[in-house]
């Protein structure tokens, strides 16, 4: 493996392992985030912490930032990466955003001579620690081999969704299904325990039958079934209330602006922000269970 010089921005629960992982691999790793915390972090896990993204980013092969919104990578590409990154390096953005931003940054930084893929991510903390991910990729099909490559430390697949912008709409589109897929778990385990039929018992019989799915087999929202989901950590840690809801707002309005109609998308961002708005926000997403079975006093507020 031929070692290179990676520029991280953005090392909060993602980004953080996910830089730590390109270290291990044996990268160099120049990492900048806003705060001190996220700094030490990441030199406690072998990356080197830098001052500002130009100092990150100055002599990178490649770039890789994982920032909360598309306003928040419009600004850093145009005003601190393009011109100050080498037009050799490879420039990755791993951030969950708009389409239309992905490829309005594409089209800057395809502009001034360099290779450019939005590339967001499946998968949640716990992969991103692992190594673990699945990408998303949009991006000119001639750059993708060498794109997989700098994934691969990060990733266990990586897709060539299509050109500039697919690799968004894939990551929306499969997240407004996780969103869906998880009510409907939470609705039915909330029917059986009325019914008198153990939570338990329910996940033994429909992770073998045709109501499977990820929310069942790997995400469970009630204990003991999965041992590593975060039902059994009274829902802490795992992906966010805030962070699902971003991204079904993200498909809401994606659907909108192309007249899809996505009807059950926008009653599940609808409950979604109800449980949001009583100050869950902090929980794993499949709290929303406890929001379900009326049973809200037993979790903590975040």
């Amino acid at each position: 493996m031929t070692t290179k010089k990676i520029a991280f921005i953005g090392l909060g629960n993602m980004g953080g392992g996910m830089a730590a992982n390109q270290a291990k691999a044996g990268h160099a790793v120049a990492a900048f985030d806003l705060s001190q915390a996220a700094l030490d972090r990441a030199k406690g896990a072998g990356c080197m912490p830098v001052a500002s993204v130009a100092e990150a980013v100055k002599d990178a092969d490649i770039v890789i930032t994982m920032l909360p919104a598309g306003p928040h990578v419009l600004k850093v590409y145009s005003e601190q990466i393009i011109g100050a990154a080498p037009t050799s390096a490879l420039l990755l953005d791993c951030s969950t955003i708009d389409v239309d931003t992905a490829r309005k940054v594409a089209g800057l930084a395809k502009e001034a001579g360099y290779a450019f893929a939005d590339a967001p991510v499946s998968g949640g903390t716990m992969a991103a620690d692992a190594g673990t991910l699945a990408f998303m990729v949009g991006c000119d099909e001639a750059d993708f081999a060498r794109i997989e490559a700098a994934l691969e430390p990060m990733s266990r697949a990586t897709f060539r969704a299509g050109d500039h912008g697919a690799g968004q709409a894939a990551k929306i589109c499969n997240n407004m299904i996780l969103g869906i897929t998880m009510l409907g778990t939470c609705e039915a385990i909330g029917l059986a325990e009325k019914l008198g039929l153990d939570p338990v018992k329910m996940f033994d019989i429909v992770s073998k039958s045709s109501g499977q799915s990820w929310s069942t087999t790997t995400y469970y929202p009630w204990p003991g079934p999965v041992p590593t989901a975060p039902s059994n950590r009274n829902y802490d840690g795992g992906f966010a209330t805030t962070m699902m809801l971003k991204d079904l707002k993200l498909a809401q309005d994606a659907a909108a602006k192309s007249g899809a109609s996505t009807p059950l998308g926008a009653q599940t961002e609808a409950l979604f922000q109800m449980f949001d708005g009583m100050g869950y926000g902090g929980r794993d997403f499949s709290a929303i269970l406890q929001m379900l079975r009326g049973k809200l006093e037993e979790l903590p507020k975040t």
